[in-house]
């Protein structure tokens, strides 16, 4: 017998005598301060405070979101009632039990014993161990808890009754209950270690001298239930004991395969009965007896074999398990067989089952002995070897032998791998290290990977692959055929982008939600935090993932089996995923959004585990918004190197940050986007200011560069290994081009993105090492013939017939054989070459046996193959070049292409024969027509279409340049068409004499063109016509056409024409203009027949003054002339009087010099003198009459003011009389108006402001006081301005018998009004309106309107509720969908108490303003129960309406209902944790919101109280309201910060208006054609106005100019519902987010370039732009999403109180 089968004999008797026994004390769940626990107060009746559950568990069918541990040995879901009602009951109890040991327990000090602990825990040991114990309970069940709860009552006494006569018991208990659940099952473990139970029960304190002990009741009850509406009835229970003996099997016996662990199923969210039991009942045993042999101290415990269980579901048949020896007596045999390369085989140890046996450091060499590497224990159904087995691999075996003393398996290091011998396993960028037990590859400085496979730090990477599968979509079943799968990974941010091509519109929405497809590759290349790893710096390129995805509450399943077979040529990772399974059906055109999750990785030698529980969204049309729930558990395998030093990874954690999913049906494209990070447990929690930008993402380094982390907030930017930059911009370096390659001799660079890979060139293959290319010896694969001698030369060999045969080394025959065939007869001409030397370097063909052309010829220096037909001639397209795959020539022959019958037609010609001189086509390899085609006999060359039609301009005679003919083809030019249809002519006939143009190689006019028959030549302009002034006669010199061609000027053109005159002939006597060279008017022109001479200007014009008649001296008109001034044309325009006859008496002006006014002018016929400004106009005060002081009209003057305007106009009346009894304004010293005015007819006084208007209510008749007018005025007041409209009437004349409201000197409605001719009176309110139930007849007594009135139902106005659901209604188009929103009010108009989505269960509580109740949120078909009309008690007063300014920085302002919220930027991210309330505003509905950066202050529109509102953005600063009167629906409002103007739609009455910042001047726009108009922006650099106007009938989006002027219709086609708006000031583009189409648009201003930027949206309300960033508020999410400008990154806000946003806008520091 070998020592082996001994050894296996030892184990297989070392597990058949192993012997049951109960749970020790210390392998219970681990207990106490140290892992947190909390202690419950010691007494004999506590009760802990209320434990408040991260997550609801359902217990029964209930869930429950809070428990209660009790000293008793029970837990509740509610608090407890006093002892006495419950501890000496029986079951059931009549409130919510569970029951680990229910009895009289005491714990108080100087009574009792013992302490109780508790905590919740998320910890993935703690899960795993309950999940393994679970599957020992219920072997089909699949449970994945996400969170526990432990309760341990450690040596907890009973509680007795101390007398004289009897001693305490020293009897002690102690027990622990594990409760686990997840979003779907609680699972109960109730654990009874062995020696816990000291006693069974105890004693009722009731029972006075009664000797009775009550045992324990051990179980579950779900407590008293509600029956109908008053009535309550015993709910289901369960009870584990019924007697003593039952509680003390309690510790001898469990129902999971180990005594004392008892495990139940007592939850389920869907449907749940009764508590159930697992069903694996184990009984305590005695120890069998030991055989007399030596063993190692520990066993093989079950337990710890368990301690890392591992879904079966996820084992693979082909790999090796861990197993049971009596299963397999060959354990050793087989780890011995199925060891990998590289890798040490895995053996049973004194450390346990799945451990590494640790090295003896006994047997290690001096490098080894102080660095021992303790292993984590594998999980049981722990993988060995699951990864691809690489192409052409050697297993080493190596030798084992076993030292029965010590119990240690050693090893006999003789044939050791070594790196010596097997380095090429390595990366070309790695370095190979030596162990004592083998080899392990490590990546160089630069580089990341497992040694095997290594990529350059910080460069992006690209997955390529293949999708194959069956998924089962509803009862559909959708075949995937290996469709192909791409992914792009930003290494620097851990940023993942998946697409799958060619997926079927079935499957392609379905698989929406399975994320986990693409997030294996944001996990592999994940964004490191400190001290981390990320998926490929540990598994390398070569692994197995087998993840298992169940969906709720449908259960379905899908497997997804994604297999890395390493790097391609390229250095890009192949991963190939297969898919069987089924998945839910999810509508066309739904969207599917998943939150941001963690995901902990649990980390084995080999083997990489996690299970998570994701959360999604379904929306789409036809179901509203589904919430469902997906569960991954994944197992990742790979080659491990076990001989040096591993990572000791245990856990980490891999956040998920965002994830964006879609299905793109016109592409037929799956497209998944996930930003990765990976890290320590707990890692990522620092505040968002506190992170480094490397982690964060917002650094600014290239996608090609690695973020290298300095000192806080401070980084730098490195190109990643084979790229060159400063880091903010990388290059690739072409280390081929450079020399920088690592290839050796005989060998090719082939350059790659950041890398460079070699490849050995024909001949060379190579070497051991995997890097040296050495020569193939092709004569050792015997490939000549067996009549042949082989000679073998450096890259390639040869063939030669031996003598007495005749062949090509390949095929030899006989030289006395049958004659030779075409084949050889080629050959052996070609080999004796001329003069019987052979040709060096041609191609010799091959022949078969037959002597017959080889169907497959390749040329022997070339390395080309090619097939070729029984002729020997190339069969088209199937040429291919070396180290490339060749063509089966085996395969049928493609028909001859139309140029291959084309050219064999005209070699063979008529009857066989070729045409002699005629052209022949030359055909591709594909067959197709050469793009270039020449003439064998006349040489010319040109281009053909794929026609085989020659290109137009492309033909060149013999000895010229060829045309290039792969450049694109461009048309025929317009000179090429007029020249072709010239030379064409009638019926194709030339015309002959005719001009025929030339045109260049670029199909263009030649510049100078000639008449082949007149000779005679002109240039042309680039349309053909020709340039006046060019055209020479034949023999005379020809213009230079290349010199720039200039139009002909105006004095040409002047000149030409008065030459030509009428008809061609000139006119007699007429002047006719002289031009320089360039074309313009000489200065000075000369008239031919009078002899008058004068200087002109630029424009031929005469300049005044410069006329001289025959024989005079003429003026120099080279002096610089400047044209009449306005004065010079007003005193000649005078002077020469209507046909140059001057006006008499007229009043001519002076000019001085320069041809300015003077300025003091005098009338020449009045002697009236005047002063006057630069335009001539009289200064007004300046005139005086003849004989008068002048006035010095040097002194400087002001224009005339308004008022002065005003007065002279009303002072010289019409025609110059005064009007009579007019009122005439007084103007003060400055010209402005007197504050007081008086009409000197009537008397009256008043009050006016800088314009002249008069102040209202400060008019006083005559004979009264007149008002104080230097007192601040207060602009007019609704009631004012409603009084004066009225009093006014139409067109100034007062209404008769209409009703004037009365105003208090406040300018406020008196709150009694009565109409004066009616007599009617009643009490209004602040706004005056008529307040319902105070109209008294006239002669009655009138209502006291300073006490309270009680406002009749049918007489109120409208509530904040039922406004707010009127202006949504509207939102809807009156017909709301199913799952929107909209306010639920009672009969009085207030909100009801409980609120819910449409139709849906999704409800919740509210207050009476509307606000939500935090907590009260229910997704249960049964509605939270609220309080009607009152509101719930708060935590704390309500807040003021102050403002709670924001953090330093930009922020986003945004509207939701009733406050502002702030949402502080991080650069372009949204910072979640810093958001806040600005502004608490109850009873308001905040709609439209802009924010003025000059004063910092927030501007908004409140629907509920139809105002226009601000706010300082300073601490405790207050609201005010600028305007309150006649607004219905206010609600897009945009603000101009440099023309400090508002402008707001009001959607009611459907206009456009605009008021100063402070409500003055206030005016309407536009109020005609606007259906419902929504946002508005301004652009204040251009002073345009935008709006949208979504008409349901036909939406549009308008501008116009800021004062209302230029309107027009921006855009009206394709779009539904333009909700938002706002400028892109980068791109300087108006972008609009459409609810209708779903559509991210922007448009430039003058209506071109519009493009899509995003085309998945929800239902965006309001958006604004900032820094690359779109940002806009979304009805479906009820939040905030950000969106970056190249559509590469999203991420989204969701507050905490979920209800719709409405306005947004970014608060920047200082103006932008």
């Amino acid at each position: 017998m070998t020592w082996d089968k001994i050894a296996v004999l030892f184990l297989q008797l070392l597990w058949t005598v192993h012997h049951v026994t109960a749970i020790h004390r210390h392998d219970i769940y681990p207990y106490g301060m140290l892992y947190g626990d909390v202690t419950l107060q010691e007494g004999d009746d506590e009760t802990s405070k209320v434990i408040t559950l991260t997550k609801p568990m359902y217990f029964y069918e209930a869930s429950f979101t809070k428990l209660y541990v009790a000293t008793n040995g029970i837990i509740s879901t509610q608090d407890l009632p006093m002892e006495k009602q419950y501890v000496d009951d029986g079951f059931p109890t009549d409130f919510p039990v569970i029951a680990p040991f229910l009895a009289d327990i005491d714990t108080s000090k100087g009574k009792g014993k013992g302490s109780i602990f508790y905590r919740q825990t998320e910890s993935p040991t703690v899960l795993k161990r309950v999940e393994a114990d679970v599957k020992r309970g219920f072997p089909d069940a699949t449970f994945t808890p996400t969170f526990a709860f432990i309760a341990t009552w450690e040596n907890v006494s009973a509680y007795e009754e101390v007398t004289r006569s009897s001693s305490p018991s020293n009897r002690v208990n102690t027990f622990q209950v594990v409760l686990a659940y997840n979003e779907k099952d609680t699972y109960a473990l109730f654990l009874y270690p062995e020696d816990g139970l000291q006693f069974f029960g105890t004693r009722p304190k009731e029972s006075y001298n009664v000797e009775i002990e009550l045992p324990a009741r051990v179980g579950f009850t779900r407590g008293e239930l509600s029956y109908f509406f008053f009535s309550r009835t015993e709910g289901p229970y369960y009870s584990v004991t019924s007697n003593e003996q039952s509680v003390k099997n309690l510790y001898q016996k469990g129902n999971i395969g180990e005594p004392g662990v008892w495990l139940f199923h007592v939850g389920n969210g869907y449907s749940f009965q009764n508590v159930v039991p697992a069903q694996h009942e184990t009984v305590l045993t005695e120890a069998l007896p030991v055989l007399d042999a030596e063993f190692p101290e520990e066993d093989y415990t079950e337990t710890d074999e368990e301690e890392y269980p591992i879904d079966p579901d996820f084992q693979d048949p082909t790999t090796t398990e861990f197993l049971e020896p009596e299963q397999d007596s060959s354990l050793l045999e087989r780890l011995k067989q199925e060891t990998p390369l590289g890798q040490s085989p895995l053996q049973p140890s004194v450390s346990g089952p799945g451990e590494y046996p640790h090295p003896d450091p006994r047997n290690l060499p001096p490098e080894d002995v102080t660095q021992p590497q303790p292993q984590r224990p594998l999980p049981k159904h722990a993988i060995l070897q699951v990864y691809p087995n690489p192409s052409g691999g050697q297993v080493f075996s190596v030798e084992e032998k076993v030292n029965f003393d010590s119990g240690v398996i050693q090893y006999s290091t003789d044939h050791k791998e070594t790196c010596e011998r097997f380095q090429q396993h390595c990366s070309q960028n790695a370095h190979c290290t030596d162990y004592s037990t083998g080899f392990c590859c490590h990546c160089n400085s630069g580089f990341y990977g497992n040694g095997r496979h290594c990529l350059p730090n910080g460069a992006p990477h690209r997955v390529n692959g293949k999708v194959r599968g069956t998924v089962l979509v509803g009862s559909t079943a959708v075949q995937l055929d290996s469709i192909d799968l791409h992914a792009y990974i930003v290494v620097g941010d851990g940023r993942a982008y998946t697409a799958i091509s060619e997926v079927p519109e079935p499957v392609g929405w379905a698989l929406m939600p399975v994320a986990p497809i693409g997030g294996l590759f944001g996990w592999l290349f994940a964004l490191e935090l400190p001290n981390s790893l990320n998926g490929f710096s540990i598994t390398g390129a070569e692994f197995t993932r087998h993840a298992d995805v169940t969906f709720y509450p449908g259960n379905q399943r899908l497997s997804i089996v994604q297999t890395a077979t390493g790097l391609d040529t390229q250095n890009y990772l192949n991963v190939d995923t297969d898919l069987q399974g089924s998945v839910p059906f999810i509508p066309p055109g739904a969207t599917v959004q998943m939150e941001p999750f963690k995901d902990t990785y649990q980390y084995y030698p080999s083997l990489i585990t996690s299970s998570s529980v994701r959360e999604f969204r379904v929306v789409s049309g036809e179901n509203g918004e589904e919430a469902l729930t997906l569960q991954v558990k994944q197992n990742i395998t790979y080659r491990d190197c076990s001989h040096g030093h591993r990572s000791r990874l245990e856990t980490q954690e891999l956040r998920m940050e965002r994830i964006f999913v879609m299905y793109v049906k016109e592409e037929r494209i799956l497209r998944y986007a996930i930003t990765n990070k990976i890290g320590p447990l707990g890692a990522g929690e620092t505040e968002p200011e506190n992170v480094n930008p490397c982690y964060s993402g917002n650094h600014d380094c290239d996608t090609t560069a690695q973020c290298v982390p300095g000192v806080g907030q401070l980084f730098s930017c490195q190109c990643a290994t084979g790229y060159r930059g400063d880091g903010r911009n990388c290059y690739d370096v072409d280390e081929c081009a450079e020399g920088l390659s690592s290839c050796n001799a005989h060998s090719n660079c082939v350059n790659l993105p950041g890398s460079h890979r070699c490849q050995c060139k024909s001949g060379f293959e190579f070497g051991f090492d995997g890097r040296t290319c050495q020569d193939i010896d092709e004569c050792r694969e015997q490939l000549c013939h067996a009549q042949a001698l082989c000679s073998n030369s450096l890259g390639s060999f040869r063939c030669q017939c031996q003598p007495g045969y005749h062949g090509d080394g390949f095929q030899c025959h006989p030289e006395n054989g049958r004659p030779k065939t075409q084949c050889e007869h080629h050959r052996d001409s070609l080999q004796s070459g001329s003069g019987g030397v052979p040709l060096v370097g041609a191609f010799i063909p091959e022949c078969d046996e037959e002597g017959q052309y080889r169907r497959q010829q390749c040329h022997g220096s070339t390395g080309h193959c090619w097939c070729v037909d029984s002729t020997g001639q190339e069969r088209a397209g199937t040429r291919t070049p070396p180290g490339t795959p060749r063509v089966n020539c085996d395969e049928p022959v493609r028909p001859k292409t139309q140029c291959e019958q084309h050219r064999d037609s005209l070699q063979s010609g008529s009857g066989g024969v070729p045409l002699v001189g005629a052209f022949i086509p030359e055909c591709d390899e594909e067959g197709q027509y050469r793009r270039q085609q020449c003439h064998g006999s006349t040489g010319h060359c040109w281009c053909v279409d794929s026609r085989g039609q020659e290109r137009a301009g492309t033909r060149t005679p013999p000895g010229t340049p060829r045309i290039n003919c792969d450049e694109p083809v461009r048309p025929k030019t317009q000179c090429e068409q007029h020249r072709d249809n010239l030379q064409s002519g009638n019926s194709d006939v030339p015309l002959v004499g005719a001009f025929i143009p030339e045109c260049d190689e670029e199909g263009q006019y030649r510049r100078q063109q000639c008449h082949g028959s007149t000779g005679h030549c002109w240039c042309v302009d680039s349309r053909g016509q020709e340039r006046a002034g060019t055209r020479t006669p034949p023999g005379t010199p020809r213009i230079n056409c290349d010199e720039p061609v200039r139009p002909k000027t105006q004095c040409e053109q002047h000149r030409d024409s008065l030459q030509s005159g009428s008809g061609g002939v000139p006119l007699v006597g007429a002047f006719i203009p002289e031009c320089d060279e360039e074309g313009q008017y000489r200065r000075q022109q000369c008239h031919g027949s009078t002899g008058h001479c004068w200087c002109v200007d630029s424009r031929g014009q005469e300049r005044a003054g410069t006329r001289t008649p025959p024989g005079t001296p003429r003026i120099n008109c080279d002096e610089p002339v400047r044209p009449k001034t306005q004065c010079e044309q007003h005193r000649d325009s005078l002077q020469s009087g209507n046909g140059d006859v001057p006006l008499v008496g007229a009043f001519i002006p002076e000019c001085d010099e320069e041809g300015q006014y003077r300025r003091q002018q005098c009338h020449g016929s009045t002697g009236h003198c005047w002063c006057v400004d630069s335009r001539g106009q009289e200064r007004a005060g300046t005139r005086t009459p003849p004989g008068t002081p002048r006035i010095n009209c040097d002194e400087p003057v002001r224009p005339k003011t308004q008022c002065e305007q005003h007065r002279d106009n009303l002072q010289s009346g019409s025609g110059g009389v005064p009007l009579v009894g007019a009122f005439i304004p007084e103007c003060d010293e400055e010209g402005q108006y007197r504050r007081q005015q008086c009409h000197g007819s009537t008397g009256h006084c008043w009050c006016v402001d800088s314009r002249g208007q008069e102040r209202a209510g400060t008019r006083t008749p005559p004979g009264t006081p007149r008002i104080n007018c230097d007192e601040p005025v207060r602009p007019k007041t609704q009631c004012e301005q409603h009084r004066d409209s009225l009093q006014s009437g139409n067109g100034d004349v007062p209404l008769v018998g209409a009703f004037i409201p009365e105003c208090d000197e406040a300018g406020q409605y008196r709150r009694q009004q009565c109409h004066g001719s009616t007599g009617h009176c009643w009490c209004v309110d602040s706004r005056g309106q008529e307040r319902a139930g105070t109209r008294t007849p006239p002669g009655t007594p009138r209502i006291n309107c300073d006490e309270p009135v009680i406002v009749p139902p049918t007489q109120r106005p409208e509530t904040v509720c039922e406004r707010w659901r009127a202006s949504l209604l509207q939102q809807y188009g009156g017909q709301p969908d199913s799952h929107h929103y909209l306010p639920q009010c009672d009969s009085s108009g207030e909100f009801n108490p409980v609120q819910c989505y449409g139709d849906s269960s999704y409800c919740w509580c509210v207050d009476q303003n509307g606000r939500e109740v935090p907590g009260t949120r229910s997704h249960d078909a049964v509605k939270p129960a609220c309080i009607p009309t009152v509101a719930p008690p708060t935590m704390r007063p309500l807040p003021r309406p102050d403002v709670t300014p924001p953090p330093a920085g930009t922020s986003l302002l945004y509207a939701q209902g009733q406050k502002i919220g702030v949402l502080p930027l991080n650069g372009t991210q949204m910072d979640k944790q810093r958001s806040s309330v600005l502004l608490a505003l109850h009873g308001s509905i905040v709609v439209g919101i802009d924010y003025d950066c000059r004063e910092r202050k927030v501007y908004w529109t409140d629907l509920a109280g139809r105002t226009i509102n601000r706010a300082s953005l300073e601490p405790g600063s207050e609201s005010e309201i600028i305007i309150n009167t006649a607004l219905t629906s206010p609600e897009g409002l945009a603000l101009d910060a440099a023309r400090r103007r508002l402008f707001w739609v009001d959607s009611t009455p459907d206009k456009i208006e605009t008021a100063n910042l402070d409500g003055s001047d206030r005016r309407v726009l536009f109020d005609t054609d606007l259906v419902n108009p929504r946002a508005i922006i301004v652009d204040s650099s251009t002073g345009t106005l935008y709006w949208t106007d979504w008409n349901r009938e036909a939406p549009k989006i308008e501008s116009a100019s800021v004062d209302g002027q230029n309107r027009r219709v921006l855009v009206q086609d394709g779009i539904g519902l333009p909700n938002a708006l706002t400028y892109d000031y980068t791109t300087r583009q108006v972008c609009w987010a459409d609810a209708g189409t779903k559509r991210l648009e922007c448009i430039s201003p003058n209506g071109t370039g519009r493009r899509v930027v995003h085309s998945k949206l929800n239902y965006p309300f309001s958006m604004v732009y900032f820094a690359n960033h779109y940002y806009y508020t979304d009805w479906r999410r009820d939040g905030i999403v950000a969106l970056s400008r190249d559509n590469q990154s999203t991420d989204e806000y969701l507050p905490d109180q979920r209800s719709h946003l409405y306005g947004i806008t970014v608060a920047p520091p200082h103006c932008l």
